[in-house]
């Protein structure tokens, strides 16, 4: 006898269909347990092999859970809003509405094929404005909050008001930049070229309302700041390193470049040692949970100003892990975006400066960090720092590894004491000073 699989299959999905054999409702005499899946994008060419690869281990996960008695939630839904929409809409020249009303039906006749165990009706769809209105409330709730460090948690943004009402920021301890009130964009500001940050009751009752929204935009969560980005003018919009390859754009394949721009920024790293404490909680391998810490990226160390040499009003800061090897630093290395490279630069270096800094913008940031490692490059800026110690004149270069998103965009190179800086200082035959007094 045969066995007609494709007919067993259809029989039971729709028994499983028309019986909701997979729908949760709340149970309090049960406990709790949820799995999500990645909601996959739903383009014209359905399904891929690597859609089932990644569901089916977390559809049987669901399945033992329930069977331990376990009230499980596991739901599915599609990430069909944003930039794949848009350039697939294009492409075809339909609305946005109609492909993906059409692709949807298309993976979810797929997934019902493959015989998975989602609660379709909890489906979840990133462009149906039931769902994106909450993204807009979480977005609304960020801006409109601050992070206490003293309390470890964050506020409204009203609370932050008050105490600048009443105390400035005597009290208050807002996470924010260190040097926060030279972010702010030129406006009428009642203090001179000597402030350093402490914000005054006097201060504050002082500045227009044009002022004070300038200075809350430092405190919130949610805030407007420049970033350097990767830049696609085709696609007009701001990719992600993991959509840029060899400096073209994943998608549609054009040309990438990165440039300083202003945008939106969340004030993640408010909470990175809550982030760090909480691991240990979880029941995760040790093995995930250290690439968890390398990722937050806690660095405990010291910054350091160096001066500049015919620029007295100027230093460039640094920070580093290793104050104990200061006197080993032979050179500077600033990331081509530093915004002190235009000053320092001297008139007979800027023609060298401005090819390499377009250059570099070419590449991804994902492309850069590991670029001293590999090939070294970097251009000399014909300006020199000056040591903070020795008073020592050290030559500012500019390099693609160095990140200007990355700390202060600024490094002391100690060629002695780190690999990828002897590399730089051995092509480039800088000197290599030796970090101990009578130490090699």
């Amino acid at each position: 006898m045969e066995y007609d699989f494709r007919a067993i299959e259809q029989r039971w999905q729709a028994n499983w269909k028309a019986s909701e054999a997979y729908k949760v409702t709340e149970d309090p005499s049960k406990e709790k347990f949820y799995v999500l899946d990645m909601f996959p994008y739903p383009s014209g060419a359905g399904l891929h092999v690597g859609h089932p690869l990644g569901y089916i281990a977390s559809d049987v996960y669901a399945r033992y859970k329930r069977h331990q008695g376990f009230n499980v939630l596991h739901p599915m839904g599609y990430d069909s809003f944003g930039l794949p929409a848009e350039q697939y809409a294009i492409q075809t020249g339909q609305h946005p509405a109609v492909t993906t009303e059409a692709n949807v039906a298309r993976y979810r006749e797929q997934l019902d094929q493959l015989g998975f165990c989602y609660d379709w009706s909890r489906e979840v769809r990133t462009s149906d404005p039931a769902y994106y209105r909450w993204t807009q409330w979480i977005f609304a709730e960020l801006f409109e909050s601050w992070y206490d460090a003293a309390a470890d948690c964050a506020k409204p943004i009203s609370a932050l008001v008050e105490m600048l009402q009443s105390d400035g920021l005597e009290t208050a301890q807002p996470a924010c930049d260190w040097d926060w009130w030279k972010m702010l964009p030129d406006g009428a500001y009642p203090w001179n070229d000597a402030f350093d940050g402490t914000l005054t009751a006097a201060h504050w009752s002082a500045c227009d309302a044009v002022a004070q929204s300038h200075i809350l935009m430092q405190f919130r969560l949610a805030y407007l700041a420049d970033s350097e980005v990767n830049w696609c003018p085709a696609l007009g919009t701001v990719l992600a390193n993991d959509e840029v390859k060899d400096g073209l754009s994943e998608r549609g394949g054009h040309p990438v470049v990165r440039k300083r721009m202003r945008q939106w920024i969340m004030r993640i790293s408010a909470f990175s040692q809550r982030l760090i404490d909480d691991l240990n909680g979880l029941d995760w391998t040790d093995s995930i949970k250290e690439a968890q810490r390398n990722w937050i990226g806690r660095s405990e160390g010291a910054s350091v100003h160096f001066g500049v040499e015919g620029l007295p009003q100027h230093t460039i800061e640094v920070f580093t892990t290793r104050p104990d090897t200061i006197y080993g630093v032979g050179f500077m290395v600033l990331a081509p975006e530093h915004e002190l490279v235009a000053t320092i630069t001297t008139a007979e270096q800027k023609k060298a400066i401005t090819a390499y800094q377009t250059a570099a913008a070419q590449k991804s940031e994902r492309e850069r960090q590991g670029a001293g490692d590999h090939e070294v490059s970097g251009c000399f800026t014909g300006g020199y720092a000056v040591h903070p110690l020795t008073g020592e004149k050290l030559p500012v270069w500019i390099a693609d590894y160095v990140l200007a998103g990355y700390g202060t965009g600024a490094i002391m190179a100690v060629p002695a004491g780190d690999e990828r800086d002897w590399k730089f200082a051995k092509a480039y035959d800088l000197s290599i000073p030796a970090i101990f007094e009578g130490v090699d």
